[in-house]
Formats: structure tokens, C-alpha cells, sequence
């Protein structure tokens, strides 16, 4: 007897989409309550629930961060965590109005381990691998297409891969205004690193890496005033 064949196990969550996704703002709710219910990789197995994107629908920047932390998951929203905080503050700083943005996630599944190895113990972020990421890219496509943002602001390596492909390295490309097709729409992207690595900074060295946070995010501000 063939081994039976599970959604997930085709690493696409193009099947979960609603019909005509994509197509005009009234179609974000509907992606939100389809995500809901994806099983198009096994990263659903574990994770508490969803974490889909949030903002305003209108947002002229869309910011674009690498997966779902463990309060995300267990919150059910992006950003919610040390890492938001982060971001928001660094944004203000920048000019941008958090408020007036949308955030989300390359995967909107947690993917972890366990700290010690056993379960019930503390949650450690995994990254996403590029099968993974390629999975979750329908409902990213969808996002972008619905939100038309006039800049996308890349959060971290693992974030512009998903738009890039697999040879993006953020060190290269951080702070610099790119036009680039994505999603077969030509989109202009600033990269910048992910705020958790504000948190992860020694001490001695964690101002600096806000202040680059802050720095690229200025290049992004610039972008949508000259718009």
C-alpha cells in the first residue's frame, strides 16, 4: 500500500490560498483567515498557530522580518516581542510611524528546538531553510500585491533570502536603496539587519548596532519622502 500523501509534504501553501488572492484591500482579511488553516509545510505540526501579517492595508512601507519568535506564536501576531520594541523605537528614531506601516514575516510558522533537548522546556528559535521559505512565498506574494508598499524594508539575511533567492548576505547589501523584481512586480527594498540582533549585541557593542538599525531605516524614510 502507497504511503499516503499529506499537504504539507508538497512545501507549497499555494492550495490554502483563497480564490483571487491578491486583488484589491478587501482581500486581506481573507488571506489572514486562509493562513489560519495552512498546512503547506510540516512547520504547522508544532507551531501554536499562524502568525500573519499586520498594519495598515494602506501601509507605504511594508516591513519584512524572518518568521514568528516564541510570543509571537503564542500571541498569534508579529513583533510583539523584545524584538518589536526594538523596531518600533528604531523606526521612530528613523521618522517612519510604526503606526502607518505593515509588518510581517518571510514564514509564518515558529520553527524551534528545545533548550535542553526535552519537551516543556524553553523554545529556541530554528531558521527557516529555503525549502521553507519557498513554502510560505505564495502567501507573501499575496501580501505584497495587496499592500502595494512604496518600499520594502528587509529585516535580517534569512528575510531577504526569501525575496532574493539564496545568495543574498545582508552585510553586502544593508543601507542601499535596490530596485528589484519581486513577485513580478519591481519593487525598491532597503536591507537592514533584524532587530533581535540589537538584543543578541554584547554590551559594549549593542548602541552601535541600533544605531545602524536606525541608520539603514533613515534610508528607507528618505525613500518615501522622495516619493
Amino acid at each position: 500500500m502507497a504511503a499516503r500523501t499529506r499537504p504539507e509534504d508538497a512545501y507549497t501553501a499555494e492550495p490554502f490560498l483563497p480564490t483571487g488572492a491578491g486583488r484589491g484591500k478587501a482581500g486581506l482579511r481573507a488571506l489572514r483567515e486562509a493562513a489560519a488553516h495552512c498546512r503547506g509545510c510540516p512547520l504547522h505540526r508544532d507551531a501554536t498557530r499562524t502568525v500573519f501579517g499586520e498594519g495598515d492595508p494602506g501601509a507605504r512601507v511594508l516591513l519584512l522580518g524572518e518568521q514568528p519568535g516564541d510570543q509571537e506564536d503564542r500571541r498569534g501576531q508579529p513583533f510583539v516581542g523584545p524584538a518589536g520594541r526594538v523596531l518600533d523605537g528604531a523606526l521612530q528614531e528613523a521618522g517612519i510611524d510604526p503606526a502607518q506601516s505593515y509588518v510581517t514575516n518571510a514564514v509564518k510558522h515558529f520553527k524551534f528546538g528545545y533548550a535542553s533537548g526535552g519537551r516543556g522546556k524553553r523554545r529556541i528559535h530554528k531558521p527557516p531553510n529555503l525549502r521553507e521559505l519557498r513554502a510560505c512565498g505564495p502567501w507573501l506574494a499575496a501580501e505584497l500585491a495587496l499592500i502595494a508598499p512604496e518600499v520594502i524594508v528587509v529585516l535580517g539575511a534569512t528575510a531577504g533570502k526569501a525575496l532574493f533567492g539564496s545568495s543574498f548576505r545582508v552585510t553586502q547589501e544593508r543601507g542601499a536603496l535596490i530596485e528589484q523584481d519581486v513577485h513580478g512586480r519591481n519593487e525598491r527594498v532597503v536591507a537592514t539587519v533584524h532587530p533581535s540582533a540589537v538584543l543578541r549585541a554584547d554590551d559594549q557593542d549593542r548602541e552601535a548596532v541600533r544605531e545602524g538599525l536606525v541608520s539603514d531605516l533613515l534610508v528607507a524614510a528618505g525613500a518615501l519622502r522622495a516619493s
